[in-house]
């Protein structure tokens, strides 16, 4: 049912909105939300959709709630180039899941919306230099309204974030980590299709790259992590793991600038960022949780099985990276996604079969010294630790699986988090229980090896 207000009478207060219900993500996210709506356990009593489509909306609605009968959740009109509609939306909400991209384009409103009223915001997105433009522009205000605005809270970025934490706590004084490396295997039975708002991010990426810098530039120096040892070599450009039975390559990836946010946060506060009304136990287990993490040089690989898998990753990188640069060949590029990307990508997006089909594993291998009393100044890592993050597919399954347990541990402890201000999910999430509530839904947490590094 749509929605309509009268902005002279008391509005509803949901618990949950999510903007941008009927795009692809958007709709899977509504899927799963459905399922911890009004159930006992859950926090969550009351949603609303909102977008530009309240015809749209109405459809993605029935698609998530298949086979069930149409619950009665109500519609609202809202658009992300009208800030009355979103500061409205704010108004009606605790908590509002931006599934609206490209971020770049048109997230911001909602992030301003949200910082000047309050209101929390979190979002799937995968653009770093949104994400730190929205650090710079809004961090203050949110911190002062309470509204606490957290960036990539779906396959972008928590699976990386939670899975180096996973193998920073493996590695037990006087042990620490020097490096941890992660390598993102994506699996199916069936031909992969990826998730387009992916594909979009990585080619818009590459035009943002010198805001990106000239942001950073701006910036004032922030504190940087102590990490034992020397800063890890260069490595070749196309990597082999025996170990794991991957090919591989550095993907720029949101993922490395995210934990590095998140690292730079921890670095400026040790014992995590305190909760709004903390209770003296929950004190004490966040302290003893940013306790066991150790910060470790961080970066991100693409792995194939097959070195012709990695040829091909290499040759999409190559056009994404020419092309993106100007104006007609990112046009190009967005016009005709699956010419460009080999078949990888397409803009209708996967079949549900192929969804069904498609998983990841993500391997993380850390090296670093056994013993830290040691004085690290000739030492070379003597020791290995390989974990492993596994789960479904990554852009329809994982991110909605991800982001609602965040939204449902925003709702239920919000005051364990900090009162406001804009963060990585990392630093925000990291002492909750959301790697256990993962677990609970499919997605493992597994630890592989630990192993001396022979001479």
């Amino acid at each position: 049912m749509e929605a309509n207000i009268d902005p002279s009478q008391s509005l509803p207060l949901y618990d949950l909105i999510i903007l941008g219900a009927s795009g692809f993500t958007g709709k899977y996210v509504v899927k799963e939300s459905l399922k911890f709506l009004n159930v006992p356990s859950s926090p969550l009593k009351s949603l609303a959709l909102a977008g530009r489509n309240p015809t749209k909306l109405a459809q993605a609605l029935k698609w998530a709630s298949h086979p069930d009968p149409l619950p009665p959740i109500p519609i609202l009109t809202a658009d992300t180039t009208d800030p009355a509609s979103l500061h409205l939306l704010c108004s009606q909400s605790k908590l509002i899941l931006n599934c609206v991209g490209p971020f770049r384009l048109l997230g911001e409103t909602v992030v301003a919306a949200c910082s000047e009223t309050g209101c929390d915001y979190l979002d799937i997105c995968g653009e770093p230099e949104f994400m730190e433009r929205m650090e710079v522009k809004y961090h203050e205000k949110a911190m002062e309204t309470g509204s606490l605005v957290v960036s990539a809270c779906g396959f972008d970025s928590v699976p990386a974030e939670l899975g180096w934490m996973f193998n920073s706590k493996q590695w037990v004084a006087p042990a620490a980590p020097n490096q941890i490396e992660a390598y993102l295997s994506l699996e199916s039975d069936k031909r992969i299709v990826g998730n387009f708002a992916t594909y979009e991010s990585a080619v818009l990426g590459v035009a943002n790259v010198e805001q990106l810098a000239e942001l950073r530039r701006s910036r004032p120096k922030r504190a940087r992590p102590v990490i034992p040892g020397s800063f890890p070599p260069k490595g070749p450009m196309i990597d082999h793991q025996k170990e794991i039975g991957l090919w591989a390559v550095k993907l720029p990836s949101a993922d490395s600038v995210v934990v590095r946010r998140t690292l730079t946060t921890l670095t400026e506060n040790p014992h995590g960022l305190p909760g709004v009304n903390e209770s003296p136990e929950q004190i004490k287990k966040r302290e003893a949780f940013w306790s066991t993490i150790k910060p470790a040089h961080f970066s991100v690989k693409l792995g194939s099985k097959t070195l012709l898998g990695i040829l091909r990753f290499i040759i999409v990188g190559m056009f994404i990276g020419l092309l993106g640069r100007n104006a007609i060949g990112r046009w190009l590029l967005l016009k005709f996604p699956s010419f460009f990307s080999l078949g990888w990508f397409r803009k209708k997006g996967p079949s549900e079969n192929e969804v069904r089909s498609a998983s990841f594993k993500m391997w993380f291998i850390g090296r670093g010294f056994s013993d830290t009393n040691v004085s690290q100044d000739r030492m070379k890592p003597d020791m290995e630790i390989i974990t492993r993050v596994m789960g479904p597919e990554v852009g329809y399954v994982t991110t909605p699986i991800i982001l609602v347990q965040c939204a449902l541990i925003l709702l239920s402890l919000r005051n364990n988090l900090p009162k406001g201000g804009v963060f990585p999910p990392g630093i925000v999430f990291g002492a909750t229980d959301l790697q256990e509530r993962l677990k609970q839904n499919g997605i493992s947490f597994d630890l592989i090896s630990k192993n001396a590094i022979l001479a």
